[in-house]
């Protein structure tokens, strides 16, 4: 939810950097090269241990699930493990076979469910047995995880994808005598993916979905708070709606594999022990001859400009939870680090405003928090403060507390001591999390997909340092206002009335 403080101290406490603290010291660690079908490839030397830590960030996301499809992107994360042509099947060929069969008894299950008169309910039985077994014949040809036992027998470690609302990346590390693997696998997996045990994966994203969301009051609250939120951009979704991940097919998969997956929109880092001139080498062998695509589309909805405070409410007979949100510009404003050191002064810790407010002093909540960016910065987005209130005190007074707190910053300038000790904090955390190389290898992916050049976070320490309390006031005064603020809270269940209960 909370966009990486640490992306804007980078400077200051690399390890790589300690000589020399300047982006022209760190450059001359740096190659970067784009193939002529559009992968670009970020390689940073670091030659202190013999590993080299893989990071490929595709500019695809939650935030560009098809209209019906939402989780979408999300399935891909799922797919990454499943294999290649090569490798994770024990006969291609049929298996190829029994995939295109599979996808042809769930378009006739479909035909039927969603005709215009009313399906035939036996017919509908007889057609979801038909797609069992074409699955079951299908899944027959699987040599269960083929592509991740190849990895860690080969000293892989960390394998792992995540889907983010702007992005999806794919990331693990290897000995650097066993870089040309990486090379080969997770091109083959670029050229084509298999949708093998696709509808097995897709019951695990409907699970998360379920744990995350459905049983997960606190998921739940999130959920609603973005969807009142954001009426016309897709960062109103989330996981995706449950009815819409039980609909996903294998066959839209690959189509949106092809609009979003084309080698432009990919971006791959490389750090470690690596020599530059064969990473070069070994992108050109295996990544050369995947064809290009087409550039995929962006996302062209835009948030209409909000006009009135929203409020929406869930009943449960949880803990009371509190979810407030304001409406702010997106990343690449220049306003965007002044809202990382307003939620580092509000949640900081033990020392954050709302904590020693609401927890500390007036004990009203058992946790306070907030979030610079969410879920996401490519796009506008919200600011988010979170309380849990203690036991005999309501969300009413917290939320009136937590007014009071962005009221005192919107009249007082925040003192020197404060900000000086923020932004301190903001450098140290860096240090906890940007240690090895695949946190390196995560941001210059990141950086290159979210601004266009890896070289920004190198101008956000200037940002960090120049903030001045007057600009903390002004970024609040300017957007935490009423009418661009959403209201998200539970209540207790209401009593059925006795005739409800009677029947």
């Amino acid at each position: 939810m909370r966009k990486p403080f640490w992306r804007f101290t980078l400077l200051l406490v690399l390890p790589l950097l300690a000589a020399a603290q300047n982006l022209k010291e760190f450059e001359k660690k740096v190659t970067e090269f784009t193939l002529p079908n559009g992968f670009h490839f970020i390689v940073l030397e670091r030659h202190e241990a013999p590993v080299v830590a893989f990071h490929a960030m595709v500019n695809v996301g939650t935030v560009d699930d098809p209209a019906g499809s939402s989780s979408m992107a999300h399935m891909f994360e799922h797919m990454i493990g499943k294999g290649t042509t090569s490798l994770g099947t024990t006969n291609w060929p049929e298996e190829q076979k029994a995939l295109a069969a599979v996808e042809s008894a769930y378009d006739k299950l479909d035909d039927e469910r969603w005709k215009a008169t009313a399906a035939d309910p036996k017919k509908v039985q007889a057609l979801e047995a038909d797609l069992d077994g074409a699955i079951r014949k299908a899944n027959s040809f699987v040599d269960q995880n083929a592509y991740i036992r190849v990895i860690n027998e080969s000293g892989g470690v960390g394998f792992n994808a995540g889907t983010a609302s702007d992005y999806t990346t794919y990331f693990y590390s290897l000995p650097s005598n066993r870089i040309e693997l990486w090379f080969l696998l997770q091109s083959e997996w670029f050229r084509r993916p298999v949708f093998r045990e696709f509808y097995k994966e897709r019951d695990v994203v409907r699970e998360e979905r379920r744990m995350r969301v459905e049983s997960d009051v606190q998921g739940k609250l999130q959920e609603v708070l973005m969807a009142t939120a954001f009426m016309a951009h897709p960062y109103r979704n989330m996981i995706g709606w449950a009815s819409e991940i039980e609909g996903l097919r294998a066959k839209d998969a690959d189509k949106f594999f092809k609009k979003y997956y084309a080698p432009s929109n990919i971006t791959i880092a490389i750090v470690g022990d690596v020599d530059p001139a064969q990473a070069k080498a070994l992108a050109a062998k295996y990544y050369g001859s995947i064809p290009a695509g087409e550039p995929p589309p962006p996302v062209t909805a835009v948030e209409p400009v909000q006009e009135g405070e929203k409020r929406a409410v869930i009943e449960s007979d949880s803990q009371p939870l509190l979810a407030i949100a304001y409406k702010r510009p997106n990343q690449t404003d220049k306003d965007d680090a002044v809202f990382d050191v307003i939620s580092a002064i509000l949640s900081g810790g033990r020392t954050g405003l709302l904590y020693k407010d609401l927890v500390t002093d007036k004990k009203i909540a058992l946790e306070a928090d907030s979030g610079a960016t969410t879920p996401a910065g490519k796009y506008p987005n919200l600011f988010e403060l979170f309380s849990v209130p203690s036991p005999d005190h309501s969300i009413e007074e917290n939320e009136q507390a937590i007014y009071a707190i962005i009221e005192k910053l919107k009249t007082e300038k925040v003192d020197a001591a404060t900000l000086n000790r923020v932004k301190t904090k903001l450098r140290a955390s860096l240090i906890r999390q940007l240690a090895g190389n695949s946190g390196l290898a995560s941001q210059l992916a990141f950086y290159r997909v979210e601004y266009g050049d890896w070289r920004m976070m190198f101008q956000g320490i200037d940002m960090i340092e120049k903030i001045t309390a007057e600009d903390v006031q002004r970024v609040v005064r300017q957007y935490f206002v009423p009418s661009g603020r959403t209201v998200a809270y539970t209540v207790p269940p209401k009593s059925a009335p006795a005739a409800e209960v009677a029947k």
